[in-house]
């Protein structure tokens, strides 16, 4: 499997280069084009699991597999929201913790699912469940916007508003909390909400843009919705 990233950083595509019979698990519609392969969708990991990674973990109920014919074929994987894809190379042991919704494709020898982080996490507005992502091999992130990189060394600490993640690795540290001292009252005032704070060491990606600003905006302007 070979994984070119294309129209970086504002309207990536991913393109999965398969060879004979090599499959590649995507996000339900997120297939922009494709060569040589044929699509099956399927509740990976059972009814149960898929139920929680669906509910619980913004994914997709079906996740789509993607397998390559006698001759081989390629896939190109886009995500809803326009910005920059990040390939992690996903290792035994070494697994990652990704933002609901930022999953866009991964070799099928990498497992996603949904992770209870506590009920402070619905205050947060980004609901109370992360997705763990753990296995071998390529592991595909989208953003919102351009992704920047952090690298924390042992101890060092990091503050990413909770719409900005996208993800960590499962070694770094984390916790929610209000970004502004003294409670509701000066959150309110500084107009920021809840940030997640980091404590290395580990890899940390953000995005330069918050979907859920998004949202916000959309339906004060009278954006989203039908006329």
């Amino acid at each position: 499997m070979q994984i070119n990233v294309r129209h970086q950083p504002s309207f990536s595509v991913a393109r999965f280069t398969l060879d004979a019979g090599e499959p590649v698990r995507a996000e339900s519609g997120a297939m922009s084009a494709m060569s040589g392969v044929t699509l099956a969708a399927k509740a990976e990991g059972g009814m149960l699991k898929s139920l929680k990674r669906a509910a619980l973990g913004g994914e997709s109920f079906f996740i789509t597999t993607a397998t390559a014919g006698p001759e081989g074929g390629w896939i190109d994987l886009a995500a809803n929201l326009p910005g920059d894809l990040s390939i992690v190379d996903m290792r035994p042991g070494a697994d990652w913790v990704l933002s609901k919704g930022s999953f866009l494709g991964a070799a099928t020898s990498v497992d996603i699912e949904s992770q209870f982080q506590g009920m402070r996490m619905f205050a947060g507005g980004e609901g109370a469940f992360l997705v763990g992502a753990k296995g071998e091999g390529p592991l595909v992130v989208s953003a919102f916007g351009a992704i920047d990189r952090f690298t924390l060394e042992a101890g060092q600490q990091l503050v990413v508003d909770s719409g900005h993640f996208v993800a960590c690795q499962a070694s770094v540290q984390y916790s929610l909390r209000r970004a502004a001292e003294g409670g509701l009252v000066q959150s309110m005032k500084s107009g920021e909400g809840f940030v997640f704070e980091f404590v290395g060491p580990g890899e940390v990606l953000a995005q330069t843009r918050n979907p859920s600003a998004l949202i916000t905006y959309l339906a004060a302007n009278g954006l989203g919705t039908r006329a």
